[in-house]
């Protein structure tokens, strides 16, 4: 085996039994590093120092035991190997060693067997801790889904439903247990079945397959936008076994689009209405005609209806109409005559 660089606690108080044993483990081409304590203080100090990979302990020792350090170590929750030597056999003293805790339990005479013990125990800890580091990542993807507020469900090849998260309830309004083992196509509308197939056969190539904008069913029959990503869900083997999907509601999303598009077409609108003349406006001092921006006379009343909604209508104002009246009394003044009288 090869074991440079292993850090290894060794609790013997015999210095002799300690070269003993890391000749043994030199010999099988293992060359730890050993630190040797020999009491329970100097144990405890020396836990914290490293990341140790195995613990060697002697069953017996004058102000210390294995057993004591089995359980030290064990009641801090320490996944190391932990093998036990010693120099009595007792089949008893064994079976209690290893229901302590212990991961193997070798005689002194017997020092062969260490060696082999350690490099099967310290690939059992790497295991464990890859199962372990995998299930904390299946429980923190598992938390991240039961937390979002995307409906995340995932089904098998065969179109049924495998998972479904909180999420998903809210959205379709089907209970984990109404729909886990049925077939997904109760979510798509009679006009977007096609969609599931068109997805299936994408996923089956390996695709990632994101639609931006489609419907779903609710339980109610009530049709939701949605926008969905699916994406194909491999075993260890790197083969393809079913979907993910993630399907978000995007009715607020429209309904803000809409509204945004109609206010959209009443400013166009308004702004129709409201067409203003600006800049200069050459005018006739004599008969009050506006020259245009192409450089032709028009008379007022022909620009103004060429470039504005203004309608006009024909009025006088009251300037007018007193110089009118003045202007009328004036010549009938004029033409009155006084007759003879006969």
């Amino acid at each position: 085996m090869t074991g440079d660089g292993l850090q290894i606690l060794l609790v013997e108080d015999s210095a002799d039994d300690a070269k003993l044993l890391q000749v043994e483990l030199e010999r099988q081409g293992c060359a730890p590093k050993l630190k040797r304590v020999q009491t329970k203080g100097g144990f405890l100090a020396a836990l914290p120092e490293h990341s140790w990979d195995a613990v060697i302990a002697d069953y017996s020792l004058p102000q210390f035991s294995g057993l004591e350090a089995l359980k030290l170590l064990r009641s801090r929750g320490l996944d190391i190997p932990f093998i036990m030597v010693s120099g009595v056999f007792g089949e008893d003293m064994a079976v209690a060693m290893m229901k302590a805790g212990a991961n193997d339990y070798i005689m002194k005479q017997n020092l062969s067997r260490l060696a082999p013990a350690l490099e099967r125990e310290l690939e059992a800890a790497h295991d464990r801790r890859l199962h372990k580091r995998a299930e904390s990542a299946v429980q923190h993807l598992a938390a991240i889904v039961d937390s979002s507020e995307d409906a995340i469900y995932s089904q098998n090849l065969h179109g049924l439903v495998v998972s479904w998260n909180p999420a998903a309830e809210g959205l379709f309004g089907y209970r984990a247990e109404e729909v886990v083992s049925r077939s997904v196509i109760a979510l798509f509308p009679q006009n977007r079945r096609d969609e599931m197939s068109d997805i299936m056969a994408r996923v089956r190539r390996g695709d990632l397959v994101g639609i931006r904008e489609t419907e779903r069913l609710h339980k109610s029959g009530r049709i939701i936008p949605v926008f969905v990503i699916a994406s194909p869900i491999k075993n260890a083997a790197g083969e393809i076994t079913g979907v993910s999907a993630v399907t978000r509601d995007i009715t607020q999303q429209k309904q803000t689009e809409f509204e945004r598009q109609q206010l959209i077409e009443r400013l166009t609108a308004a702004l129709h209405q409201v067409r203003t003349l600006t800049g200069l406006l050459p005018i006739c001092p004599s008969c009050k005609s506006i020259r245009d921006d192409r450089g032709y006379w028009q008379e007022v009343e022909t620009y103004l209806a060429s470039h504005s909604q203004a309608v006009l209508s024909h009025a006088i104002c009251p300037q007018c109409a007193e110089e009118f009246a003045s202007q009328s009394e004036v010549k009938i003044d004029r033409h009155a005559v006084k007759r003879p009288r006969v």
